[in-house]
């Protein structure tokens, strides 16, 4: 119809040409283009929808939720929908029964009619769950499945809700603590309030701890919070059951206010407690039915318990012998007036030590009925032993030393016989080996003494100015051969160390005894250390010992890696004749010899050993402000100085004044050998009556301790009597014992026991003209 239009209107040829050309042109190219968009079209009719983006979009919800299409199909369903629901069909199978299926298949007609449907429960084994369904998509050709499970709020979760929020704050402000517990015990909210007296903040989370663990009930039914210990207040406590629908269930509601009433009648008792806890004295508090309210840290001390472990009644902490003592005591003084008073009692831990338990009644202080207190009486009962220890070993010393004197009597006597014996009988003689075996058993004899009298400290001493390591440098030599190869001996000097006053001879027994010991306490071999160093005031204070006193000292120590010695014989081993040696291997008299010494030079002396682990023994000696003179140096110029042999004849005229019948015959005996005029006394009476019956004597030998009249008093009778005598006294006392008695001028003095030329050369001595 275009052509013709054309040709009507132009009539030309041409023109109709062109036109006719381009209109089958235009054709051509609209065929083209619907060929190449049909394909297309088609290719999206046969592919299925994406739906990616409706799944992403339906997992968000926390319902759920499914897509189906008119056929019935599910199309697309979240996770929850797979996880609640069997099967993936719509509407979905909840294994129901047939009227609440069709109630499905109704509400899926009506959207499929009306554009939405909705069913307000549909319960499905105890879950009821609420049902939307939506008619959806561009051509409305989808249903749109919504199934939420209906919460119901329980008494339990209301009452969560309203402790964890703003009732509960409200609650706290006004003093109220409340907290919710699950059917386990354990805690599921609480109010700051409660948080604060329980934890100690009031932003503690304590969700999820035992409540339990939190609050505790005493004997009495009081309810205290735990954390506040020993000095907490009572609470009251109301407790609500949480049950849902009437059904008896375990979780429940707890509300606490402090005990107004407890906290009021206990006011005085919290300000005791705070004053107790700060005294240095065990003290307790006890209520009416005898049980402990409170103890402080010094009463638990001396009690030997720990806090968390104190036992609930006083009598509980004492020997079953003194519980019931214990125990009737402080009920009497609970319930009767306000008094007090001591009874003595043994602690469980120290049965063998009875320490008095003070009792005073209180009024007025809350439940607080009865004071209590310990003294700590450790440091007393130490030195109590230790002032036992020291009189003892003073008595044994008084005793040993007595012994000694009556020893060496004896011993003088037959010391005096054997030498007299040997005069007539020369070496060759058949009897000349029995009378040296005889002397020489006596002289072992009076070894014996001498160890004695230094144990009680009334031997003779010889003291010097030296020093410490002079002395040991000295010993070191004899030492070593008396160690043998096995023990190994080092020796360490420290520098500053003060000069002492003390014997050399008497100190180079010390170190010897001691090192003999520590060898016998090595068998199998081991090392001896000997130390010196000095001591300063302060190190003594940082010792904080109660028997040295504090100054300046040298230290002398000698310790070894041997066996040791037992804790139970630790405190004897001073003591005479206490060995833990086999029988034939030791007197136990060295470290009693040891002891003595030490003493008698002014020291002290301590040991500390474990068994297995060595013994160490510690000698502090006062130093010496003066001059010092070397050990080595004295005893040189003791050699040089030392005199010729004298001749011990003489032609004096001796009166011999001795209550013991064998030392006065003997001594007679052996100084009328010598040449001398002797005339013998009983006692100190009958002495001066041979000046009274106008004889004189060039020399008095007189014993010091006799009956009636001692020597000292008959010397000083003479002197005040007859001018200026000589005088010589014997004794088998120390002359170190006998200082004060025989305080006298110009008198000599010769120890027990002597032998014949002992005795003459100390007569020999006496007759030398005096220097002036």
């Amino acid at each position: 119809m275009s052509l013709l239009l054309v040709w009507l209107v132009t009539s030309d040829p041409m023109l109709l040409a062109v036109t006719a050309a381009g209109l089958i042109g235009l054709g051509g190219f609209i065929l083209v283009a619907a060929r190449i968009q049909r394909p297309a079209a088609e290719a999206n009719e046969t592919s299925p929808p994406d739906w990616s983006v409706a799944y992403s979009a339906i997992e968000l919800d926390r319902a759920a939720v499914a897509v189906s299409d008119r056929a019935g199909r599910l199309l697309c369903a979240n996770g929850r929908f797979n996880l609640w629901f069997e099967g993936l069909q719509a509407p979905p199978d909840l294994g129901l029964g047939e009227a609440e299926r069709e109630l499905l298949l109704k509400a899926g007609r009506t959207a499929w009619r009306d554009g939405r449907a909705n069913i307000d429960a549909i319960v499905k084994r105890g879950t009821s769950y609420r049902v939307e369904v939506q008619r959806t998509g561009a051509a409305d050709e989808y249903l749109l499945w919504r199934l939420a499970p209906v919460e119901t709020l329980s008494v339990e979760a209301q009452a969560i809700d309203l402790v964890g929020g703003r009732i509960g704050r409200a609650l706290a402000m006004a003093g109220v603590m409340a907290v919710t517990v699950g059917p386990e015990g354990r805690i599921r909210t609480s109010n700051p309030a409660f948080a604060l007296r329980a934890a100690g903040s009031e932003t503690a989370n304590i969700s999820n701890r035992e409540c339990a663990a939190l609050l505790r009930v005493d004997d009495k039914g009081s309810v205290y919070f735990t954390r506040e210990g020993k000095h907490a207040s009572p609470v009251r406590l109301l407790h609500v059951p949480l049950a849902n629908d009437g059904a008896d269930g375990a979780a429940m509601l707890l509300a606490l206010d402090d005990d107004g009433r407890g906290v009021a009648d206990s006011a005085g008792q919290v300000h005791v407690e705070q004053l107790l806890s700060n005294l240095p004295l065990g003290l307790a508090l006890v209520d009416r039915d005898g049980r402990f309210l409170f103890a402080n840290d010094a009463f638990m001390r001396v009690a030997g318990v720990q806090q968390d472990k104190l036992p609930p009644y006083p009598g509980d902490l004492v020997v079953p012998e003194d519980k019931a003592a214990v125990s009737d005591t402080v009920r009497r003084y609970a319930g009767g007036q306000s008094m007090s008073g001591d009874i003595a009692v043994r602690l469980k831990d120290q049965s063998d030590e009875a320490i008095a338990l003070s009792i005073a009644g209180l009024r007025g202080f809350g439940t607080a009925a009865v004071l209590l207190g310990l003294k700590d009486n450790s440091e007393e009962t130490k030195l109590k032993r230790q002032v036992a220890q020291a009189t003892k070993m003073q008595a044994v010393g008084q005793l040993a030393g007595g012994v000694a004197h009556d020893f060496n009597n004896i011993l003088t006597a037959i010391i005096g016989y054997c030498d007299l014996m040997l005069l007539r009988h020369p070496p060759g003689d058949s009897d000349y080996d029995d009378i040296q075996q005889i002397k020489n058993n006596s002289n072992r004899a009076a070894s014996l003494t001498r160890q004695l009298l230094a144990f009680s400290r009334q031997q003779t001493l010889r003291p010097q100015i030296l020093q410490l390591p002079d002395v040991v440098a000295e010993v070191s030599h004899l030492l070593k051969r008396l160690l043998g190869e096995s023990v190994q001996l080092e020796v360490n000097h420290m520098r500053g160390i003060g000069a002492v006053r003390a014997d050399p001879g008497q100190l180079e027994q010390v170190i010897i005894n001691l090192g003999v010991n520590a060898r016998d306490a090595m068998p199998k071999g081991g090392i001896l250390r000997i130390e010196t160093r000095p001591v300063s005031p302060a190190d003594v204070r940082a010792m904080r010992s109660e028997i040295l006193p504090i100054g300046e000292y040298a230290l002398l120590s000698v310790s070894d890696s041997g066996t040791g010695i037992a804790k139970e014989n630790l405190g004897k081993i001073f003591e005479p004749f206490f060995t833990t040696k086999e029988v034939g291997k030791g007197t136990g008299l060295g470290l009693s010899t040891v002891y003595g010494i030490v003493k008698q030079s002014g020291g002290f002396i301590f040991a500390d050993s474990a068994i297995g682990k060595g013994t160490r023994f510690d000698i502090y000696l006062p130093t010496h402000v003066g001059e010092v003179a070397s050990t080595s140096a004295a005893k040189s110029d003791a050699a040089t100085k030392a005199p010729e042999p004298e001749e011990m004849w003489g032609n004096a005229t001796i009166l011999l004044v001795e209550d013991e019948d064998m030392v006065r015959a003997v001594a007679e005996r052996a100084l009328v050998r010598q040449g001398y005029t002797v005339e013998t006394a009983r006692d100190g009476e009958e002495g001066l009556q041979h000046f009274v019956d106008g004889k004189r004597y060039d020399l008095i030998v007189s014993d010091v301790v006799m009956p009636n009249m001692d020597g000292p008093a008959m010397a000083r009778k003479l002197r005040a009597d007859y001018g200026d005598v000589r005088i010589l006294f014997m004794s088998g006392y120390a002359e170190e014992q006998l200082r004060q008695s025989i305080n006298l001028d110009n008198v000599h003095f010769l120890p027990k026991p002597f032998s014949v030329q002992q005795i003459a050369e100390a007569v020999k001595n006496a007759l030398k003209k005096r220097k002036h």
